[in-house]
């Protein structure tokens, strides 16, 4: 039983990539399925920037992070979230 759940667990996690979000700058595309461009493409990306902020800072306090490791902790998920 134990290593039926081990290897479920393994699956799972190395699956979780696969099922990551993508990124703003990929996701930055038009209901035709075209990329953005200009104004469009400008507030797209600010819009993102402003959710993925705001999630890694939920994210950062939940995990009880405060001061410095916060700010490099919100930094790096923000950064990463823009691609």
């Amino acid at each position: 039983m134990k290593k039926i759940l081990i290897a479920a667990a393994t699956v799972a996690l190395m699956s979780a990539p696969a099922f990551a979000q993508t990124t703003c700058k990929a996701g930055a595309k038009g209901s035709d399925g075209k990329p953005l461009a200009g104004a469009a493409m400008t507030s797209h990306m600010k819009k993102c920037e402003a959710d993925a902020k705001k999630s890694c800072e939920d994210k950062a306090t939940a995990a009880k992070l405060s001061g410095a490791a916060k700010t490099s902790n919100v930094n790096k998920c923000v950064k990463d979230a823009v691609g």
